[in-house]
């Protein structure tokens, strides 16, 4: 779906009129008009201010252009699992069960991998295997390369 009929969906199911989404946010009505034609798109700050009106990231905003993985663990990310910071506004890098209340839950890679261990592993994925794939895989994830710097 394309994000002028995404913004259009959201704001109907909202009950708002397009002057009183236009007031929401700070911006005309005519805009509000050109981006549910396809004519615009929201800026950054304004897709940050639909994003919290309407409870949505901005990746679904825009119609998710940008398959989500989380950057601590690599879990794949819908809006329903994202984490947030302590403002409430969407936090797209990182699931919920890693990120919250603005502060990272596993404070060392080792320390996420035997947790990732202990609760994915299986008889078909033995934890040698799983240990093997995660420790191969998850320094690859932008938070752990940072956490390396």
């Amino acid at each position: 779906m394309e994000t002028k009929e995404i913004l259009r969906q959201l704001r109907m199911k909202k009950g708002l009129s397009q002057d009183r989404l236009a007031e929401e946010v700070y911006v005309t009505r005519q805009a509000v008009s050109r981006w549910e034609t396809g004519e615009t798109v929201p800026n950054t700050e304004t897709l940050k201010l639909l994003s919290k009106l309407f409870d949505v990231s901005i990746n679904t905003l825009l119609g998710s252009p940008r398959r989500l993985v989380c950057q601590c663990c690599g879990m794949p990310l819908e809006d329903s699992c994202l984490s947030r910071e302590p403002d409430g506004t969407y936090n797209e890098d990182y699931c919920q069960w890693c990120y919250t209340d603005g502060a990272f839950v596993y404070k060392s890679l080792p320390e996420l991998i035997d947790f990732l261990v202990d609760h994915m592993a299986s008889e078909h994925w033995p934890p040698p295997q799983a240990r093997a794939y995660f420790e191969a895989q998850l320094p690859k994830l932008a938070h752990w390369q940072q956490s390396e710097r």
